[in-house]
């Protein structure tokens, strides 16, 4: 494992390099192989889990970057205040979250995410879908 300054840069790099930019070599100097995230409702285990809670946004989104741009840290917890952006079909997304991570020996064991999902599937065009698709399941066949 290399040697991290601090928490909040442990936090930081796995956010902007690992999570944003697929950098896995990173992923266990920043997790602990019994890493748990929970995100939004979702939980994914270990250093997999890291890949494929990763995986969903490198999916999501095309030239994804996620920026921290605000810490506080406290005792073993970090928060990290970031911006995700990115573009989703030619459409250009923003979407920002909170991650609370739990520390132990320089590396994450737990993260907390919080994004607001219906404001995501606004920024992505799905809600005005959603909200036509009524209209449309009504609409004559021809």
């Amino acid at each position: 494992m290399s040697v991290m300054r601090s928490d909040r840069e442990v936090a930081r790099t796995a956010l902007e390099r690992v999570c944003s930019r697929a950098d896995f070599g990173l992923a266990p100097d920043c997790y602990a192989e019994d890493f748990v995230d929970h995100v939004n409702g979702l939980e994914f285990r270990g250093l997999e889990g890291v890949r494929r809670s990763t995986a969903l946004y490198q999916a999501l989104f095309d030239e994804l970057r996620i920026e921290v741009v605000d810490q506080v840290a406290e005792g073993d917890r970090v928060a990290s205040r970031w911006v995700l952006r990115g573009s989703n079909r030619g459409r250009e997304v923003e979407l920002t979250g909170i991650t609370i991570s739990r520390l132990r020996d320089g590396r994450i064991v737990e993260d907390w995410t919080a994004t607001d999902g219906v404001d995501l599937l606004r920024r992505l065009g799905v809600v005005r879908s959603l909200l036509a698709s009524p209209r449309l399941l009504r609409a004559p066949r021809a």
